[in-house]
């Protein structure tokens, strides 16, 4: 069986960083937020272009903790894309405030952004641009948007780490970007972890406080807060993993490039080229009308394949209070669009069975 992602190879190339990483925390008797962290926020802050990063406890988390540290809450609107992952829009609502969809491109799955100043009202806020699968969002015309409708952008890079356009990183484009460290990320820890990164020192400041019970000085919050801390093994396993991640990148494009050139099924529709220096394939998405046939077909062959993501938001039931929201593209995406096996350790021979097997289907 060629799994969807198999951590365990990534694990063994680095396993001997990894373990004396892990050991020098274990030695120091520091668990929570100490020289780890301090020093993973400051190389993340630097890799990603930016001045400031906070460690949190998740992508969620470094979602909500953003809306929070820009004022954003009950009564307001944030504006984000139709198919993302649930926790984008969640974080909205744990803020207090209102999720907008807006449909999206059915080339790039990013917001279309002709659909999303119909979506802005007088209660707009913020736009949540999300990259998805690993390809910036048209940043330079969110940024004309946001500027003439008065909006602050927070980035979801939660699958994007080390993505570019025109050079210039993801979570380096907006007020603020949230990061996931799931494991099964491009940048992954060894368990839930998450990051913000922004170019505001008064944010950065807030967002100090947020994460740590609003917490001035020992055991006094002037400020409100929660528990949300990067804690230092997961810090210590990121901080040898950034190390790799353009590495690990490139080889994420050589694998789409590949898949490319070896799946040549006329029923199948391949991601759209657009931005492939930028592009860094958190996932390798397909569409075919026989979606779930070749799902299975894939699987009595050997080929384990997964679905990012199988609902749009607005089909969601917990969203069903906002009644009348409609995206029909991301809508219809959802019922073609499925993962292939996309990681750094893939080799080139599973990659091409992958797309033979493809080919094969009728």
């Amino acid at each position: 069986m060629i799994k969807f992602i198999d951590l365990t190879r990534e694990y063994n190339f680095i396993k001997t960083e990894v373990n004396q990483a892990i050991g020098r925390v274990l030695k120091s008797g520091r668990f929570i937020l100490g020289r780890e962290v301090e020093s993973f926020e400051k190389e993340f802050a630097a890799y990603c272009g930016v001045k400031y990063c906070v460690g949190v406890a998740s992508g969620t988390d470094a979602l909500f903790l953003s809306l929070k540290a820009l004022g954003i809450g009950v009564g307001d609107e944030v504006i984000t894309a139709a198919n993302s992952f649930v926790a984008t829009a969640l974080a909205v609502e744990l803020a207090g405030a209102k999720p907008v969809f807006a449909d999206v491109n059915p080339l790039t799955y990013n917001l279309d952004l002709d659909k999303i100043e119909k979506k802005i009202s007088f209660r707009a806020k913020a736009i949540i641009p999300v990259h998805l699968y690993g390809q910036l969002t048209e940043m330079e015309e969110i940024k004309k948007i946001a500027r003439r409708r008065g909006l602050k952008i927070i980035e979801d890079a939660c699958q994007a780490h080390g993505a570019s356009l025109f050079g210039k990183k993801a979570g380096a484009w907006g007020d603020a970007a949230a990061f996931s460290f799931y494991p099964s990320k491009n940048l992954g820890a060894y368990g839930d972890g998450g990051a913000i990164i922004t170019n505001d020192k008064n944010i950065y400041e807030k967002l100090l406080f947020l994460r740590f019970y609003g917490q001035t000085e020992p055991y006094r919050s002037d400020f409100f807060g929660i528990n949300s801390r990067l804690d230092e093994l997961q810090a210590a396993a990121l901080r040898v993993k950034l190390k790799y991640l353009d590495k690990w990148n490139q080889r994420r494009r050589e694998i789409a490039a590949i898949y490319r050139q070896y799946i040549t099924n006329p029923a199948v529709i391949l991601p759209e080229g657009k931005n492939q220096a930028g592009h860094v394939f958190h996932l390798f998405v397909v569409r075919t009308k026989q979606r779930d046939a070749l799902r299975k077909f894939l699987k009595k062959n050997g080929v384990e394949t997964l679905i990012h993501y199988p609902i749009a938001l607005t089909r969601q039931p917990v969203f069903k209070k906002l009644a009348g929201a409609k995206c029909p593209i991301a809508e219809q995406m959802a019922g073609e669009i499925f993962s292939l096996p996309m990681y750094p350790f893939l080799k080139n021979e599973e990659i091409k069975k992958i797309a033979m097997v493809i080919n094969r289907f009728i």
